[in-house]
Formats: C-alpha cells, structure tokens, sequence
C-alpha cells in the first residue's frame, strides 16, 4: 500500500510518558475491543508509539485474543501493554501524549483528573485527548471530524470519526494486509489447510463457502432453506453465538450443546461449527470464502478488505435508524456499480436487515445473474475506499497537528 509512512510521527521511545492510552469498553463481546486491538497493535508495530490499552472486560477480550490471560491485571503482547480497566483503576495513572477513549466510554474520573492538571500546567506536555467514534458513512460524518469539544474544566476533547471520505479520519488497514491477502488467495491450498486447522472437514476447493457472523434474522434461516436445495454443495461456517440461535430447528441439539468442528448435513447445505479464532485467522476466514455475512463494525471492514461479496447485518436501532446508516453505505460502495447490480446486492442487504424471508430469498437468486461483476467490483473496491491513507496514519498526523 503505497504512500504510506511510518516517520509522521518522531517520538522518543525512552521517555515512558511518550506512550498513548487507550481505553475501551467491551459492547457486544467482540466489535469495540476488535476495532481498538486492531488500532492498537498497528500503532505499535507501524508507528513504535508504545501503547497503554485498558479494557474492562478481559474474558471477553481473550475470545479474540486467546494468549490474553483474563486474571492478569497487566501483561503485554503484540508490544501492546494491556491493562484490567477497573473503576477505580487499580494502579497510578500517568498520562501519555495521547489519551483515546474509544466509541465514548467514559474515561475514569482519575484519567479526567490527570488530563485537567496536564492542561494547567503551561510548563508541561498536556496531552491529546481524544474520543474515537464509530465508523460511518453518513455525509455529516466529515462535518463533524475533528472537531473539539470544551469540556467543563476547560480541556478540549478532539472528535475523531472514521470514515470514507478524505475529510474523515480514515479507515483501519495495516500496510501489509492487501499484498497478504492476495498471495492468501491466489492458491486454493491455503483456504483448504485454514479450514483442516478450523476442524472442518468435507469441503473441497469448488465448493461454495458462506461464513456467517450475524444477528438473529428469520432471513438467516430463509436463506438455509433455499442453499439446502442448491444444485452444488454450500457449506456455511458459523461460530457458536447469536448467529445460530436462528437456526434452532435446523439443528439436532441445543446451541450450548454443539461443539465446535460439528457439521450437519441438510440436502446440499453443511452447517459448519466454527471454532472461535484470534483476529488473525478471522482475517484469513474472510478472504477464504466466496460470500461472508458480517456484523458489528469491526468485521463488516475486514469483510470489504476480503475482497468478497458479503451482507452487512448492523446493529438494531431505534425507527429503523440503522437502516439510514446501511442506505449511506450502499450508496458509496455501489457509486460506479451498473444499475441491475446495484439494486440486486442492494435489496439483498436491506431484506436480511428487515428480516424479510421472501425477498432476501428472492433477490439472493438473483445474484447468480451479477455474481462476476459483484465479484469484481468487491475486488476494486478496498483500493477505492482506503484514498492513499489508512486511520492509524491519518490519527497520527492528526495528533502531531493538534
């Protein structure tokens, strides 16, 4: 990926009060603290800016991330200095350049503290503070980047929204991962040796493969129906979670009963039990299959990094306010898209959103008519999105000008 820099940002490594912190709560198990990992992980390894990441929720974060050990209060992997955010913290904190918090939780009132006599002090390295906000395809969002916000003791806080635009903050994308996902790719022998490492057996390189990682939907189970009819075997992978709870009367036994590598058979469709993976193979996942279900922020991004065709399944929101969301991101992703395609992957995303069993049914069939050109349009598409400049970079240049 090319343009990108790793000197935008000069720092002393040894002096210990250069690091950023970082601090999330974990929403859902999995998005927040995979979004804030990610970004994490890359400051480090692209930027050397030492890390501080505190985080709430341990055992939930070790579902991810299996090396982390949720009794530990402190440890450090990946380079990234993780913390058990606990209210009050249990140790003195000591802000760096930099304080992140991300998707608005509250930072600690001793972290406020800190940052306020920072600010107070002229003689002293007040820091950054920042709150990192959802990602977003709405037009506002560019309004809205960057912006600061008094604070009732007077310290600014910076609004940093990710976004698609190059008035937004950016998208997550190490400099790495495009060249990796090709060479991924570009052989049928490394999905094949990923899904022996996952347990799954059965599949060959021709098959079709279907990872699934949504919410509960009626549309989910419509679309098992119309796949266990298929004319060529489909094989839908799908971790233990909500995903299979609307599958119950496809299945031979509780969900808490199922073991991940269990596979069950229905006409031509295999569900698959999928084993929980780090974010790593969750990566190689994606890039593995030829369609993927998503949700949540953080793997409806590495879902369009995949280069693949995939449904976007968002979080519920009061009057169908995700649904507004969902519409902005159709419109930017289907922008140079002809008219038929469009409205094909378009009104497959908004039934399995509505939960509509008939018409997701409906226009999924007829995604074998645009499939080639979906194909190649999801393929274009990440170098398109990420506009010469990934979020890290961009944040980094955004502190050094603030």
């Amino acid at each position: 990926m090319a343009g990108f820099s790793s000197k935008i940002f000069d720092l002393d490594i040894n002096n210990s009060l250069n690091h950023w912190d970082i601090f999330c709560t974990v929403v859902d198990n999995y998005g927040d603290i995979g979004v804030t990992w990610r970004l994490a992980k890359q400051l480090v390894t692209e930027y050397a800016i030492p890390i501080n990441l505190w985080v709430d929720d341990l055992v939930s974060f070790s579902h991810i991330l299996p090396m982390l050990d949720p009794d530990k209060a402190q440890q450090n992997i990946n380079g990234v200095n993780i913390f058990q955010w606990n209210n009050p913290l249990d140790i003195k904190f000591e802000a760096g350049v930099v304080v992140i918090e991300a998707f608005a939780c509250e930072l600690p009132s001793q972290v406020k503290l800190a940052i306020e006599q920072l600010h107070q002090h002229p003689d002293t390295c007040a820091p950054t503070w920042l709150n990192l906000e959802y990602l977003s395809a709405e037009n506002w969002v560019a309004g809205c980047h960057g912006l600061p916000s008094s604070q009732a003791n007077g310290v600014k806080k910076w609004f940093y929204f990710p976004g698609f635009s190059a008035q937004t903050g950016g998208l997550i994308c190490e400099r790495e991962l495009f060249s990796q996902r090709d060479e991924w790719q570009a052989d049928h022998k490394h999905k094949l040796a990923l899904f022996k490492q996952l347990g799954l057996q059965g599949i060959n390189a021709q098959d079709t493969v279907i990872s699934v990682f949504s919410y509960e939907t009626q549309a989910l189970l419509a679309l098992c129906h119309l796949w266990q009819a298929s004319p060529t075997p489909i094989h839908a992978l799908i971790p233990k979670g909500r995903s299979l709870h609307s599958l119950t009367s496809l299945l031979p036994c509780a969900i808490e009963d199922l073991m991940p590598g269990q596979q069950f058979v229905i006409g031509s469709l295999t569900l698959h039990i999928l084993p929980m993976t780090d974010q790593n193979d969750f990566d190689r996942l994606l890039w593995s299959c030829d369609f993927n279900i998503v949700r949540g922020e953080d793997s409806f991004l590495r879902a369009q990094w995949a280069a693949k065709p995939f449904i976007w399944h968002i979080y519920p929101q009061e009057d169908d306010y995700h649904l507004v969301k969902l519409q902005a991101f159709m419109q930017l992703y289907c922008d140079n898209l002809a008219p038929e395609i469009t409205t094909t992957w378009s009104e497959v995303n908004l039934a399995f959103n509505r939960g509509n069993t008939h018409a997701v049914v409906m226009h999924w069939q007829q995604l074998n008519s645009v499939n080639l050109s979906l194909m190649q349009h999801a393929i274009k598409w990440p170098i398109n999105a990420l506009k010469d400049a990934d979020l890290a970079s961009r944040l980094v240049q955004f502190v050094k000008n603030s």
